[in-house]
């Protein structure tokens, strides 16, 4: 805090935080320990989950006041995803505070986008403070721009292998914000005591549906479900874990997906699936996979319905149209992942230049 508590000093902060921006062991809320240090923040904005944490994917985030501080939370999930002229006109910095997971569809990332990008419209400081990437791997194909969406806003692979600060600095150095000839004026606050290929294990759980580190390492291979009619194990205790249809056959595990708190509507709802539990595996094992598209090929040949287990969200998830088609054609997962392999190594080289952590 020593770092960037001088940087706040007589402005008027605006804070993009969730339920991961915490503070010491206890745990703090940044905004609560802000706060308590007579720091002068005006509003905070709420990435998808909202500023605690508890709506459902997809869901949208209202407006409101924090209950336990009465500070003006403006949502920008739903309609309004960039922080606009007027929303931005009392606000000197923005606090960028969240815990991400290391994947490009999750949309913590594009919700930095926008920020970065309406402060460099309005000329507005922002300081990200860092945290490790617990997914910290280079892998899958890098987003072409017919598929750009809030799910994969930049050019960058499956898995990126960079903090959201060396992310924040790559945004800036390559001119990916729309007004290039200003980038947004950002400061880093970077992490200690953690290097690239560290693990990570996340005090918090990121998002409803990420409860515990099986899920964050298997949300990059199994992520790709939200696409298909298979069940991704939403509405039970093993999301991204699992994954089973009602009319998948011979396998010997099932499920029920039911309506909970952070899956109010979850797909195949109350309908018994056959499928596979993937959370018996060890974690070194789903971590040496990276992103292994070999659950989606077994689901979509057991199922055989052709084209039909498709739908045009994947190639939004998958950032490519090449996938699709080679999964059709019966190519298997290390075939597609060959592929891609020339796509991770140019990353490599691209992002290592805003690298701010030994590798």
């Amino acid at each position: 805090m020593d770092q960037y508590m001088p940087l706040l000093k007589g402005k008027r902060i605006g804070m993009v935080v969730n339920h991961t921006s915490v503070v010491g062991a206890k745990r703090v809320h940044l905004l609560d320990t802000l706060l308590r240090r007579d720091v002068r923040v005006v509003k905070a904005f709420a990435p998808e989950h909202g500023f605690r944490g508890n709506a459902d994917a997809g869901e949208t985030v209202k407006d409101g006041k924090d209950s336990r501080t009465g500070i003006p939370i403006v949502s920008l999930y739903g309609d309004n995803k960039k922080p606009s002229a007027t929303q931005l006109k009392d606000v000197d910095v923005i606090l960028f505070d969240i815990q991400d997971v290391g994947a490009r569809f999750y949309t913590y990332i594009s919700t930095m986008y926008y920020v970065m990008d309406a402060c460099a419209e309005n000329k507005k400081e922002m300081i990200v403070l860092d945290r490790p990437n617990p997914c910290d791997y280079v892998d899958g194909p890098i987003l072409k721009p017919a598929y750009r969406s809030f799910v994969g806003m930049l050019p960058i692979p499956v898995l990126h292998g960079c903090t959201i600060g060396e992310l924040a600095q790559m945004i800036n150095g390559e001119g990916w914000i729309a007004n290039k000839k200003n980038p947004c004026s950002l400061k880093v606050i970077p992490a200690t005591g953690w290097i690239h290929g560290e693990p990570y294990s996340l005090p918090i759980k990121p998002s409803p549906n990420l409860p515990n580190m099986k899920a964050v390492y298997l949300y990059p291979a199994t992520c790709y479900f939200e696409a298909t009619p298979v069940s991704l194990g939403r509405g039970t205790s093993l999301p991204f874990q699992v994954y089973g249809h009602p009319n998948m056959t011979g396998y010997d595990y099932s499920f029920t997906p039911k309506s909970v708190p952070g899956a109010k509507n979850p797909p195949q709802l109350n309908k018994l699936c056959h499928g596979v539990n993937l959370s018996n595996m060890s974690d070194e094992e789903i971590w040496k996979r990276g992103v292994d598209l070999s659950y989606v090929i077994d689901a979509y040949k057991n199922l055989n319905i052709g084209d039909h287990f498709f739908r045009p969200f994947f190639e939004l998830l998958v950032g490519t149209d090449y996938v699709r088609k080679m999964i059709i054609e019966g190519k298997s997962a290390e075939e597609i992942k060959n592929r891609w392999k020339g796509d991770v190594e140019k990353f490599k080289e691209q992002r290592k230049p805003y690298l701010l952590y030994q590798e």
